[in-house]
């Protein structure tokens, strides 16, 4: 499994192509009956998605904590892989692994940070050997274009956190995610129509988060 990973590594990311849901569903099958293989095939297509989805969770996450969390997805994933019951997308159920996976890590850092008997965790967005801020892991564009620099992302970051979980989900499924609006639907079980208007409102609180976040500023870190 360690060499599936150091293949699959964020570093030398491999472009995935979209596949269709009869070859997803015909990959999942292989699966499940332990097809080397077809777990290869199944890391190749999403472990950089997963990496970069993962990145944009928190600005906290280095580059090495990105790795440390997508290995736990997939472990998390070759476990449960058998009760996937494809109400969405794969690469949509492995987000949502992700983000849990990734917000359990940072609570677990958070935690060593102040205290509880182990040593402080750095958490700093930055790499220590150039102080120069951490690119996403993939070979293109995320949609974390709207984030301009650090401090901006930190903050951003901070309103995200202060929002209620519902509303936090379906924006970084949109937004980190790249997801449409039916695969959102598809995964949180509500119509197109719901998702659109629930994101619309879960915007307008993320404005109003980040207005007082950025000191006032009025701001609009996504837009519909």
């Amino acid at each position: 499994m360690n060499g599936i990973y150091k293949r699959a590594g964020l570093q030398n990311p491999a472009a995935s192509a979209e596949m269709s849901a009869d070859a997803e569903t015909e990959l999942i099958g292989r699966c499940r009956k332990g097809d080397a293989a077809a777990w290869d095939e199944l890391f190749d297509a999403h472990y950089v998605a997963a990496g970069r989805f993962i990145f944009q969770v928190s600005t906290e996450l280095t580059a090495e904590d990105v790795e440390e969390v997508c290995q736990e997805t997939f472990l998390a994933v070759i476990k449960s892989i058998g009760g996937f019951q494809g109400g969405s997308r794969l690469q949509t159920w492995i987000f949502r692994i992700a983000a849990n996976k990734a917000r359990d890590y940072l609570e677990r850092n958070r935690a060593a940070k102040h205290g509880g008997g182990s040593a402080p965790v750095s958490l700093q967005a930055e790499n220590p050997a150039t102080g120069q801020a951490i690119d996403p892991p993939g070979n293109g564009p995320g949609p974390d274009c709207v984030l301009m620099d650090a401090e901006r992302a930190a903050q951003v970051g901070r309103a995200l956190e202060q929002l209620e979980a519902p509303c936090r989900e379906v924006i970084e499924m949109r937004y980190f995610g790249d997801l449409s609006y039916e695969e959102i639907a598809a995964a949180l079980d509500l119509n197109p129509k719901t998702v659109s208007s629930r994101l619309s409102k879960c915007l307008d609180r993320l404005e109003g988060i980040a207005a007082r976040v950025f000191g006032g500023e009025k701001e609009t870190p996504f837009s519909v």
